[in-house]
């Protein structure tokens, strides 16, 4: 079958990756598209550390082709949206409904694919996405109304779970709230409706490329800056939430420059594992706060089948992320076009 594999010095689409067959609290995904998102890109140039060879992708939705023994949420001929959350479900983590700390989900690549002679092939974040059929963990497999596309169905497991979450879930934003949002991305994006969601009174989006202003606009943004010196000059006592969803510490910086009393600061972007920030500590007196956000802080079989029953209802834009829909075998293009700003998401599709 096809795939996107990494490994270690290049990327190449192949056709001769075979997956195992599920085994008990697993299921087999027949994938029908998978969003190109920047972490994807960043194991490939070493931001995040991962073993190779791995096939890459992780924000997938497809069918479910078969079950392993114990499932019973989920059947053959279901539509699925699949979470990279590979929780045990039994730990005092999970217990707490903080399935994203949960231990056993964090740093334990598998290996359920084999290539040609050359031996098993890492699944990167529990998932793969990039590949015509993949297995994962009961839990992460979240079924979906047959009614909406899988194209758009696939982003609910990275980009709406993180940028959404991290609103609703990370922090909280409440009615009237104000909300700055660094970076309009894919990651974004989400935050931007994830404000509007939550009922943000003023909601200002920070990108460099004036071109993303019409998208932020539409996603939920009442401003849009080129530079986040002008953001004192709408919000004069600053923000009630600042998100940074670029990865730069600088940013990481200005986000918390830009906070009001009790404000909080809240990092998505993913810089290199060794980056540090600095700030002024007298800056977080009147009780303002950093918070680091893992996943969006989401509860996938809850929050996947709620986000997808609020795009039905039409109060969550999913088909609006779909900037383009690649080929499998146009990895290539996706790539460059996702690396230069050209999508928003880019979707690949089997």
């Amino acid at each position: 079958m096809r795939g996107v594999v990494f490994d270690g010095k290049q990327v190449q689409v192949v056709d001769d990756l075979a997956v195992r067959e599920p085994g008990p609290g697993e299921v087999l995904v027949a994938i029908a598209a998978a969003g190109l998102c920047h972490s994807d890109l960043s194991v490939v140039d070493g931001t995040i550390p991962f073993p190779v060879p791995v096939v890459l992708g992780h924000e997938g939705a497809g069918v479910v082709e078969a079950v392993g023994a114990g499932v019973t949420h989920v059947a053959p001929g279901d539509h699925v949206a699949l979470s990279t959350l590979a929780n045990c479900g039994t730990c005092a983590e999970c217990d707490r409904g903080r399935p994203t700390m949960c231990r056993q989900a964090i740093g334990r690549p598998q290996r359920p694919f084999t290539r040609g002679t050359a031996g098993t092939v890492h699944q990167f974040a529990a998932n793969s996405a990039f590949a015509e059929r993949t297995v994962v963990k009961a839990v992460q497999a979240v079924r979906i109304p047959e009614d909406i596309p899988l194209e758009s169905a696939a982003l609910i497991g990275c980009g709406v779970l993180t940028g959404v979450g991290a609103v609703l879930n990370r922090a909280r934003v409440d009615r009237g709230d104000s909300v700055v949002v660094i970076g309009t991305g894919g990651i974004g994006l989400n935050v931007l409706q994830g404000a509007r969601l939550a009922g943000a009174l003023r909601i200002v989006a920070v990108d460099a490329n004036p071109a993303k202003e019409e998208a932020a606009r539409q996603f939920g943004a009442t401003d849009f800056l080129t530079s986040a010196e002008g953001v004192k000059g709408i919000l004069p006592t600053g923000a009630d939430h600042a998100f940074e969803c670029v990865g730069r510490v600088e940013l990481i910086r200005q986000a918390i420059d830009l906070l009001d009393r009790h404000g909080q600061a809240v990092l998505l972007g993913v810089p290199p594992a060794t980056a540090e920030a600095s700030f002024l500590v007298s800056s977080l007196y009147l009780d303002k706060s950093v918070l680091g956000c893992r996943y969006g802080s989401s509860r996938p079989q809850r929050d996947i089948a709620l986000y997808a029953e609020l795009y039905r209802q039409g109060h969550l834009l999913l088909d609006e992320l779909v900037t383009a829909v690649y080929p499998v075998e146009d990895f290539a293009k996706a790539r460059a076009d996702a690396e230069a700003g050209r999508v928003a998401r880019a979707v690949l599709t089997f």
